[in-house]
């Protein structure tokens, strides 16, 4: 027998209750027993490269509207999803320090180091769909960015707060969960 991993389901958004939804997952399929991939196609890949394909698109948005880059540029210093101290990951997606992911925020900083810009403007602007400080907030939202690849999502796409085609419907909806089981090994 070798190790293998089963679907499960495509869980909802998570949001602030990750962590509680993860301590659900290790009471009923043991610490080790379960993980989140994201499906590309029939291939499975871990956060990191799920992150790959966000930050992507939002590199092609800025590619195709240098006037919002120019924009942001001139505007920010730095920008966060849902605390200020999301700035403390810089460009490194694992530095998760609130009970929420935040990725767009280090995605955009991670596209403005490709493209050779830095931020001179002098606000903090936080980018989320609701509840931002500036109109950048709500246009570079993961919820409004059009996700570059929509043949990659995975349809139906799960329904939340974002808008379908998104980055955000591309994060949400090729999220799976996985369980750990023992397979047969036959070809």
């Amino acid at each position: 027998m070798i190790p293998d991993w089963e679907d499960v389901e495509r869980p909802e958004h998570l949001g602030k209750r990750r962590d509680k939804r993860f301590i659900e997952w290790n009471k009923t399929y043991g610490k080790d027993g379960w993980r989140l991939i994201w499906k590309i196609g029939k291939i499975p890949v871990d956060f990191l490269g799920a992150c790959t394909l966000y930050e992507d698109a939002y590199f092609r948005y800025f590619l195709d509207h240098p006037n919002i880059l120019s924009k942001l540029l001139r505007t920010a210093y730095n920008v966060y999803d849902d605390a200020e101290s999301n700035v403390e990951s810089i460009f490194d997606y694992n530095h998760q320090e609130t009970g929420a992911t935040h990725i767009q925020d280090i995605a955009i900083r991670r596209c403005v180091l490709r493209m050779g810009k830095t931020f001179h403007g002098e606000k903090l602007i936080c980018v989320r769909q609701e509840g931002g400080n500036d109109p950048l907030s709500t246009i570079l939202s993961p919820g409004r960015v059009p996700f570059h690849r929509p043949d990659l999502i995975i349809k139906p796409e799960i329904k939340g707060w974002w808008d379908k085609g998104t980055v955000e419907s591309f994060y949400q909806s090729n999220r799976v969960l996985q369980k750990f089981i023992w397979g047969d090994g036959g070809c």
